[in-house]
């Protein structure tokens, strides 16, 4: 479990995509078309997110129109088509005036290690390869694609709100 302290700290989450919105799987129609499965009860904890001041961002490898569309719908900014997510990372820090020190970076593969090297709170889900273990502060509970994005969401909500009543208050 991440220290409270740590998590109340946390200004933005930025989330890859793949295997962390989803479960890394895609399907792929005879048409070529791509489509994936995301966990419906994402947007709430994204929702809660807003709610304590934290912003939350999608940074992805992939061009993929799904990006954009779940994005969209979750009312998040998203970059996609990215070689290098530090380089993405570190541009978004300074567009939105938050430290890196203050982003909670949550990725589930190897091309996320750059990405977990260049914020404060480096998170990989559940079921991230192993070799990104050395490289983060925590692992999620739940499974990319299965609750692991509301979970992150939660804990930072509760940690933050438990500072200033927020939950309280409802």
């Amino acid at each position: 479990m991440i220290d409270s302290e740590i998590l109340a700290s946390v200004r933005m989450v930025i989330f890859d995509f793949d295997g962390v919105f989803t479960d890394n799987t895609v399907s792929v129609s005879q048409d070529g078309v791509e489509s994936v499965q995301c966990w419906r009860s994402d947007g709430l904890g994204l929702s809660r997110l807003k709610e304590v001041g934290v912003k939350a961002f999608i940074i992805s490898t992939e061009a993929n129109r799904v990006v954009s569309v779940r994005a969209a719908k979750l009312k998040v900014d998203c970059k996609q088509n990215i070689e290098d997510k530090t380089v993405a990372i570190l541009e978004t820090c300074r567009e939105v005036s938050i430290l890196a020190k203050h982003t909670m970076f949550v990725g589930n593969d190897i091309n996320d290690i750059p990405g977990f090297e260049a914020v404060g709170f480096p998170v990989a889900v559940n079921d991230a390869y192993p070799e990104v273990n050395e490289h983060v502060l925590f692992r999620t509970q739940k499974k990319g694609g299965r609750g692991a994005v509301r979970e992150i969401c939660d804990l930072i909500y509760f940690a933050k709100s438990s500072r200033s009543g927020v939950a309280n208050s409802k």
